[in-house]
C-alpha cells in the first residue's frame, strides 16, 4: 500500500510540472508579441533633399555678371584692388553644408552698387516631413513677407486665386522685350550706371511716364511672382529714400529643391534726383538667378 501511494504522489506532481510549464510557455508568447505602442505597421521616413552640401559663394558669380551689376569694378585701376573686388566678402556662417553667403559692394562715378548672394539648404528633423516640404515652407514664409501686391491691372473679380497663382503670365514680359543687357543700354545712354538716366523719381523704371507703353512697362516690373526659375521664384523691387538720392533694391528668391537661393541687388546714386532704372537691375538681377540655377542643376 505504501509503494501504491509513492507512485499516485509522483504522477499528480509530475502532472503539475507540465500544466506550469505548458502555462508559462503561453504566457511568455503573448508578452513578446504585445509590446506597447506597437501597431504592427512602419510608416517609412519622409525622402531627403536633393542637395546635400552648398557650393562656393564667392566664386558662383562670374565676372561677366560682376561687371554688369557692378560696373565700378572696371574702374578700379589698381589689378590687386580690382581681383580683391571681383572675389567679394564671405559671409560668416558655422555650417557651410547648412548656409552660406558673399557680398559684393563697388563705388563709381555714377552710384554705388551693393550685391549679395546666399544659399541655404533646408534640412526637415520631422522624419513625417521631407527636406523639399520643409523648404517649400520656409520659401512660402519669405514670400509672404515679402508682401507681393496684386498683379497691376489685373480685371479678375475678387475671390481669384492669390498672385502666386495668377501673376506668373506678368513675369516673362520683364525680358521678353528684347532689351539689351546691362552693360549695352548703359553704353547707348553715355552712362556708366543705370543711375544716370535722371529721370523724375515718379517712375517706377527710372524712365520719364506719360505714355500707355510705360504704364504698361511700370506694372510688368511690380513685384511678382516668376516663372521658369526653380521650382518656384518671386522678385522685389523697393524704391527706397534717401538724402541725396534714392536707392533701388531688387530682390530675387528661389527654390530648387531644399536650397533657398537669395539675391539682392541694390544701388545708391551719387546725383540727387536720380533713380535707378527698375527694368535693367531686374534684368541683370534675373539673369544672375538663372545663372546660379542652372548651376545647381535645378
Amino acid at each position: 500500500m505504501q509503494r501504491k501511494a509513492y507512485v499516485t504522489g509522483t504522477a499528480a506532481l509530475l502532472a503539475a510540472l507540465l500544466v506550469g510549464c505548458t502555462s508559462g510557455s503561453g504566457g511568455d508568447s503573448t508578452t513578446d508579441n504585445a509590446n506597447p505602442g506597437e501597431t504592427g505597421t512602419t510608416t517609412a521616413a519622409a525622402q531627403p533633399g536633393k542637395y546635400r552640401t552648398l557650393p562656393e559663394p564667392c566664386g558662383a558669380v562670374g565676372h561677366d555678371s560682376l561687371n554688369a551689376m557692378l560696373p565700378g569694378i572696371k574702374e578700379i585701376t589698381d589689378p590687386d584692388q580690382r581681383d580683391k573686388a571681383y572675389q567679394g566678402e564671405a559671409a560668416l556662417t558655422y555650417d557651410t553644408d547648412r548656409k552660406v553667403g558673399c557680398h559684393w559692394k563697388v563705388e563709381s562715378a555714377d552710384a554705388t552698387d551693393r550685391l549679395s548672394v546666399d544659399f541655404e539648404r533646408v534640412v526637415s528633423y520631422d522624419n513625417t516631413v521631407s527636406d523639399d516640404d520643409q523648404a517649400q515652407k520656409l520659401f512660402e514664409d519669405k514670400e509672404t513677407a515679402a508682401d507681393l501686391p496684386e498683379p497691376s491691372g489685373s480685371s479678375a473679380p475678387a475671390g481669384t486665386p492669390t498672385p502666386s497663382a495668377t501673376s506668373t503670365s506678368a513675369a516673362p514680359s520683364a525680358t521678353a522685350s528684347g532689351t539689351p543687357s546691362a552693360p549695352a543700354s548703359r553704353a547707348a545712354s553715355g552712362s556708366g550706371s543705370p543711375s544716370a538716366s535722371g529721370s523724375p523719381s515718379g517712375s517706377p523704371s527710372g524712365s520719364p511716364s506719360g505714355s500707355a507703353s510705360d504704364d504698361a512697362s511700370a506694372a510688368d516690373l511690380q513685384p511678382r511672382v516668376l516663372s521658369g526659375l526653380g521650382d518656384e521664384a518671386y522678385i522685389n523691387d523697393q524704391l527706397g529714400s534717401g538724402s541725396t538720392a534714392e536707392p533701388r533694391t531688387v530682390t530675387v528668391v528661389f527654390r530648387t529643391s531644399n536650397v533657398i537661393v537669395t539675391i539682392e541687388y541694390e544701388e545708391q546714386p551719387m546725383a540727387t534726383g536720380t533713380v535707378p532704372d527698375s527694368k535693367e537691375m531686374q534684368d541683370t538681377a534675373r539673369e544672375l538667378a538663372s545663372q546660379l540655377d542652372d548651376a545647381l542643376g535645378g
